[in-house]
């Protein structure tokens, strides 16, 4: 199960990168509207990844819920000491439950450009900021795996 799960694990980590490659356009620095080609960039791909990528895009829904279900697995059935256990399931399910709530549903939003720039900007840095801490959290997890157990 460690080896799915450190697959799930990399999978993620990638998903989170590529990303990341378009969520840094949005910090300017300052609270000033992030640049229309930057918006314009960021909002093409969340809406590529979002909405027009099906049935393709599932497929991160589905690692998700293999990664909590296998890791909630080895909680309960697992010899390793559960703090770890308990520590590798925050440490995915914090951020996969974050995503599924709050990241996501900003995504899709963002992609579909109705909104103003100030908010299509305040959703392009939400969605940056959410990245930025689900990627060393998701790197911990990974490490739980790799290394710990």
């Amino acid at each position: 199960m460690d080896a799915v799960l450190s697959l799930c694990a990399g999978f993620l980590l990638a998903v989170l990168w590529f990303d990341l490659m378009f969520d840094v356009q949005a910090l300017t620095g300052d609270d000033a509207p992030v640049p229309e080609e930057a918006l314009a960039s960021i909002a093409a791909y969340y809406r590529r990844v979002t909405t027009r990528a099906r049935p393709m895009s599932y497929l991160v829904a589905v690692v998700m819920l293999v990664m909590v279900g296998g890791t909630l697995l080895q909680l309960v059935r697992d010899g390793s000491p559960p703090a770890l256990r308990l520590g590798a399931l925050v440490l995915c399910g914090v951020p996969i439950a974050a995503a599924l709530v709050r990241t996501f549903p900003n995504a899709v939003r963002l992609g579909a450009r109705v909104d103003s720039p100030a908010v299509q900007s305040r959703l392009a840095r939400a969605i940056c900021r959410d990245h930025l801490v689900f990627f060393p959290a998701i790197v911990a997890f990974a490490l739980i795996q790799l290394v710990a157990l």
